[in-house]
């Protein structure tokens, strides 16, 4: 549901950075003999030539369009080289992009604050460096503008025939400038600056929004591409609103949006601002009211969150047409390809950035063979993200029997295979979500383990302290994990529709990465529970981590405060 803010100041600087066909830039960073042909980066699937999910720009020329599969789009351009996307697990891997990515976001975060918005998409908050710029180096005592700023598009600018750039250093150099379109202009200068340093540092080029907030920026910064950048003064939001079709608008491509059109015959964001607040409250809430009333006069109070890292991480896949899964053992066996591919996932975060999630949820889309007017959407379900392949694989599995039950209306515990004609699964992802910080003072596991290996013995005394001490814990309500974890209710994952319809899609292209917030997987003990591979376990401990503690072949988990430190020796032997 969107969430109506208001602006703290109307003279904020906020930048929206979009990577020019990133896909493809990337492949021919890796291959610079495609550089300047026309080239699509193809899904893995080579059905007629595999579905396109990013063009580049020298092949949309001759009319190649992202919607082609690749023998259509070697009919209209016969010369295009098709790279496909890298595949592990029998599903794209994006890895190579999103590292990519991660580059670009280092860069610009050195200099402003940064919120990554997705693989190849980054905000950026100006509004500091451009008051600073304003106050001690104006542009209109510059003494020379660079060519890059003089190719920027200032948004009602009235070019009268005359030179463009002539127009667009004018602007700049106005010094009877309103001090909003002042701040907008030295945040243009440091965007082209920005700009350029990428394409030094990574060969990647991209184009930008400069605006007052992040939705406008947003909006701009696709306007004219590639490499280019486009400035949203103030007198200028009303002319480039009142035309936009309403689906354009973030978080209005969905059920919103269609009621808009259907109810209130609202087709451009314009025509929002004939009805009142108080009647756009009355139809749709107060919150979406507002918030709705906001967008059509270009208000935006949503800050740049400082954010570098994703929020969620998570792995999904779509089965079109024939493909599509309609037994559970075909959709467990793809809940384990994913979930193997979001513990990589999961470990590589917690090395990196010493980041844990939390809570798993699973997405899906379907329909029913035999109900071909059924609208219903299969639900989302999420529960507590619990450590090892194993159980994340037995949770999703666990998920998807409740959203199964929930959508075709039946209730008793397991669907018979008779019945499993009645489905089919489309779509399906798994993520992560609720991601924290690891608490400062935890340790590695596993080097405390060396430490004490050095003088630990097996012996039935430990033994006997160590099932003592679980029993003693399982006694005050911490004892299996098993019994923790199934004691907590399946919950609703109530996400943002367009985010859940693009978790459906394998190839995210130009657009959010699929993800879901992380947890952090503890392992101690038992082959069968760990978190991600044998080789993989640099794994971190607390005061209150729950930790396992085997003297069989089945793990009980206990708790460790501080006062049991002394058992440790014991406990892990």
């Amino acid at each position: 549901m969107p969430v109506a803010r208001p602006e703290s100041s109307d003279s904020r600087v906020i930048a929206h950075v979009d990577m020019d066909c990133f896909y493809v830039q990337v492949e021919q960073r890796k291959q610079p003999t495609l550089r300047g042909l026309p080239t699509a980066v193809v899904q893995y699937n080579s059905w007629k030539g595999g579905g396109l999910i990013a063009v580049g720009y020298e092949a949309r020329k001759y009319g190649v369009k992202r919607s082609m599969r690749g023998d259509e789009a070697k009919k209209v351009c016969p010369d295009i080289h098709l790279v496909q996307v890298p595949v592990s697990r029998g599903k794209a891997d994006l890895t190579v992009y999103r590292d990519a990515g991660s580059e670009v976001v280092s860069i610009l975060s050195k200099k402003v604050r940064c919120e990554r918005a997705s693989i190849d998409e980054v905000y950026l908050d100006l509004t500091e460096a451009a008051e600073k710029m304003l106050a001690e180096n104006p542009p209109e005592s510059l003494e020379a503008i660079s060519e890059e700023v003089l190719k920027s598009h200032v948004l009602g600018l009235h070019l009268d025939g005359a030179n463009d750039r002539d127009c667009v250093k004018k602007w700049f150099c106005t010094n009877n400038s309103v001090r909003r379109d002042k701040l907008l202009a030295c945040g243009a200068l440091i965007v082209a600056e920005l700009r350029l340093e990428v394409l030094k540092e990574t060969e990647f080029t991209c184009s930008a929004g400069i605006a007052h907030n992040k939705m406008l920026a947003k909006l701009a910064s696709g306007m004219n591409k590639p490499a280019q950048q486009t400035i949203v003064p103030f007198s200028s939001v009303n002319k480039l609103l009142e035309s936009l079709p309403i689906k354009k608008m973030k978080q209005l491509g969905g059920k919103l949006g269609t009621s808009l059109q259907v109810d209130l015959c609202v087709n451009t964001v314009g025509d929002l601002l004939q009805f009142s607040e108080e009647k756009l409250q009355e139809r749709y809430g107060i919150n979406t009211g507002t918030w709705l009333w906001n967008v059509a006069r270009g208000i935006c109070g949503d800050e740049v969150k400082g954010r570098l890292l994703p929020q969620s991480h998570g792995s999904g896949k779509t089965f079109p047409g024939a493909q599509a899964l309609k037994t559970v053992y075909s959709v467990q066996k793809w809940l384990n390809e994913l979930c193997e591919e979001l513990c990589e996932r999961l470990l590589r975060d917690l090395e990196q950035n010493k980041r844990i999630a939390r809570t798993l949820t699973l997405h899906a889309s379907a329909y029913k063979p035999n109900d071909s007017e059924s609208l219903k959407k299969f639900p989302s379900k999420s529960c507590p993200l619990r450590n090892g392949i194993a159980k994340m694989q037995e949770d999703a599995l666990n998920l998807f029997h409740a959203g199964l039950r929930e959508y075709l209306g039946v209730y008793h515990a397991r669907m018979k295979e008779s019945k499993q004609h009645e489905w089919a699964i489309t779509g399906l992802s798994v993520s992560a979500s609720k991601i924290v910080v690891i608490p400062s003072g935890t340790h590695s596991i596993m080097k405390y383990f060396h430490n004490q290996n050095q003088t630990c013995t097996t012996t039935r005394e430990s033994n006997d302290i160590c099932t003592q001490g679980a029993a003693s814990l399982s006694s005050s309500g911490t004892g299996s994990c098993t019994g923790l974890h199934l004691a907590e209710p399946l919950n609703d994952a109530h996400e943002d529709e367009t985010k859940v319809d693009h978790a459906m899609s394998g190839s995210e292209p130009d657009g959010d990465e699929i993800e879901a917030d992380d947890l952090y997987m503890t392992k101690v003990a038992g082959n069968q529970d760990l978190p991600f591979s044998r080789t993989e376990q640099k794994l971190r401990l607390t005061d209150e981590t729950p930790i396992s503690c085997s003297g069989g072949s089945h793990a009980v988990f206990i708790t460790v405060f501080p006062f049991l430190a002394c058992l440790f020796p014991f406990l892990i032997c």
